[in-house]
């Protein structure tokens, strides 16, 4: 997020910037300039917001359904999400059909937990689901005054800017901040800055329900195009009401942990309270109070616009190893791609995945350490093989432990080793497809050969070829699920060769069976 200080002047270049933007937003036909993005569309372009915008249908078993496709391990936190999400949105669709409830309480979210547990890839995907705008801040680049950091009313401009200027929909939005715990002010907390209790104030009035103006007082250009439309009868809406824009807020909060078992221990008599050892510290943020968090620096009015709790646990090696094998958005499917942009077919084994895991806990950083891990074991490879004739390989344990090694042997065997690699990752097609669609595929000998050598011949990846081959079997395998209940398909050489034909006679043959038992 971009942060400006509210009472400096504008230097030259962000003056540029922001005419650019100005100007083609009023001249829309014009070419927009290099290095710059446009930040709205025009009024005769914008749809106006309706209810149907929000007719949200989810129940949250669907939503945590949805965050346990991308987000591995967290079920609580995913659960309390799902719930206080589709509470909150059901709530804004009786807003929008005129039947709000008067007294409602914004259930506005704390999450507590380690870096890279996945709190950020929590809310982006709960963001990407309901389709509403989403902000993400961090509470450091804020100041009370705003003459060093920034004004926490960006924050609600940015979500303007996300919704193409559609004020409407910007005022149902998600604002996320990060690092909140950084603005605590208890001064038994070290080193916690006082401003941060006028920070909270800000945030406060953001949180509870105010009016902030769409354009800032020092965007020159925003300034510019309101005078312009009103020369021209086209007022637009100049305030955004944050009444129903729902707040996120995260954080480590080192320390709190302390402060929970201390209170914990004074509250338990007897021998009760020697049961719980500094193993317990992660187990303490679950018994978390507000009082806590009171004293861990927040005042109590912030604090209790956060009404919903929810605490991230740290991940182990296990938790890793399945965030880069199943989850949907796994770093291991980008580079997947960033290898084959240069024609090279990459195949992680899972002995190779768990010590890349295992490697990535010992960075201590959650799922961030996966990227650290994998980026320094396939860098190597990433610069090297785009040069050489090696066109498939696999990410084995040992490539993982000596990848400079297993790189010199790489490109001394590919010839050997290409159609190997070639035949598992048939097999990996077979995983995959499964996963997606549910059914499954044994590839017999002769058909995973004649496979490899069509993607050989074509220099075509592989798994590109047989998804070209069988790019249309999951519509037809359900329709033979359906009448016939099975769910496994042995692919011989004929479906190879004829994948289309062998598929139609698959289904016909089914509805004669289903026929049959009638």
């Amino acid at each position: 997020m971009q942060v400006r200080a509210s009472n400096h002047p504008t230097s030259p270049e962000e003056f540029q910037r922001q005419l650019a933007e100005f100007m083609r937003n009023q001249f829309q036909n014009e070419p927009a300039p290099a290095g710059t993005e446009p930040s709205g569309q025009g009024e005769s372009q914008r749809r106006k917001t309706t209810a149907d915008d929000f007719a949200f249908q989810h129940k949250p078993q669907d939503v945590k359904a949805y965050l346990d496709r991308y987000v591995i391990k967290q079920d609580e936190a995913k659960k309390v999400l799902s719930v206080a999400l589709c509470d909150h949105y059901h709530h804004v669709r009786l807003a929008f059909e005129g039947k709000a409830t008067p007294n409602y309480t914004k259930q506005n979210i704390i999450l507590v937990g380690p870096t890279g547990v996945g709190k950020t890839y929590l809310i982006r995907s709960i963001a990407d689901l309901i389709g509403v705008p989403f902000v993400k801040g961090d509470a450091t680049k804020f100041s009370e005054t705003g003459y060093v950091g920034g004004d926490v009313e960006d924050l609600v401009r940015d979500l303007v800017r996300k919704a193409d200027g559609d004020v409407a929909r910007a005022q149902y939005g998600i604002i996320y901040i990060d690092e909140i715990d950084k603005i605590a002010a208890a001064s038994t907390m070290n080193g916690r800055d006082v401003s941060g209790r006028g920070v909270q104030t800000n945030l406060l009035k953001l949180m509870e329900e105010t009016e902030v103006p769409v354009r800032a007082p020092h965007d020159i250009a925003g300034q510019i195009q309101a005078m312009m439309e009103m020369t021209r009868g086209k007022k637009g809406p100049s305030i955004i009401n944050t009444k129903h824009i729902l707040f996120i807020v995260s954080g480590a909060f080192d320390g709190l942990e302390k402060i929970v078992r201390r209170r914990v221990r004074e509250a338990v008599i007897g021998f009760a309270a020697k049961g719980r050892g500094a193993e317990d510290d992660e187990a303490m943020l679950e018994h978390v109070q507000t009082k806590d968090f009171i004293e861990f620096g927040f005042e109590p009015e912030f604090i209790g616009r956060l009404p919903v709790r929810v605490v991230c646990r740290q991940l182990n090696t296990d938790d890793l190893f399945h965030i880069l094998k199943t989850s949907e958005g796994s770093i291991i499917k980008q580079y997947e791609q960033d290898f084959a942009a240069y024609g090279i077919e990459a195949m992680f084994q899972d002995d190779g995945l768990k010590r890349i895991a295992e490697l990535a806990a010992e960075e201590q950083t959650g799922a961030r350490g996966l990227m650290t891990v994998s980026e320094r074991v396939l860098r190597p490879l990433k610069f090297e093989l785009p040069s050489t004739a090696v066109r498939r390989f696999v990410v084995t344990r040992e490539l993982v432990e000596s990848p400079e090694k297993e790189l010199k042997k790489l490109i001394a065997e590919h010839k050997t080793d290409e159609t190997s690699v070639a035949r598992r990752l048939v097999d990996d097609f077979a995983r995959r497809f499964e996963q997606e669609h549910g059914f499954t595929l044994r590839f017999s000998e002769e058909a995973a050969a004649l496979l490899v050598a069509g993607a050989l011949a074509a220099g075509q990846p592989v798994r590109d070829f047989c998804a070209a081959k069988f790019k249309d079997y999951q519509f037809g395998l359900k329709l033979i699920a359906q009448n016939t209940g099975q769910k496994e398909f042995t692919i011989g050489p004929d479906a190879v060769g004829a994948p289309d034909q062998v598929l139609s006679q698959w289904v016909v043959a089914s509805y004669r069976e289903e026929a049959q038992k009638r």
